[in-house]
């Protein structure tokens, strides 16, 4: 038990980081599938809570300096903001494993200045959602399709 744990901790690390890590290094350290699926889920979930809560304190003292808000936005910021005027909250949840991070979603969803706790229920689901998903499929097709090292 204890063994399985100690395993876990690299999976938490890594899908904190990029999500669909999680079910590789599950896989390769030859972890339970479900072990696996929980321990991505907490990774995600653990980069969610640290920046919904601590996003404002990063916009105001880090990105402000960097980051100035555009007089004139350019046309493909401005698709991109209709992009997430649509599709919202949802839509950020959906793809943040997919195509981004957990890290580069939550700050989108803060961006949209949503309360916290609808972002962390969205995030929620859609790290089990997806969890689950790439877990099952790398599980049942990691030995045909991953790499040697992997395996």
């Amino acid at each position: 038990m204890l063994e399985e744990i100690l395993k876990a901790i690299p999976v938490v690390l890594a899908s904190a980081i990029k999500f669909i890590l999680g079910p590789l290094q599950g896989y390769a350290l030859k972890l339970h599938p479900i072990t696996t699926s929980l321990s991505t889920i907490l990774g995600m979930m653990i980069s969610v809570v640290a920046f919904t809560y601590f996003g404002d304190w990063l916009k105001k003292r880090w990105f402000s300096r960097f980051f100035q808000p555009a007089a004139n936005p350019s046309n493909s910021r401005r698709k991109f903001m209709i992009l997430l005027r649509k599709y919202g909250l949802g839509g950020i949840a959906f793809f943040t494993p997919l195509i981004l991070t957990p890290i580069g979603g939550t700050i989108l969803a803060i961006g949209l200045n949503k309360p916290k706790g609808k972002i962390l229920l969205f995030m929620l689901i859609s790290a089990i959602g997806w969890s689950i998903v790439f877990t099952a499929a790398i599980y049942s097709f990691g030995r045909a399709v991953l790499p040697n090292f992997i395996k």
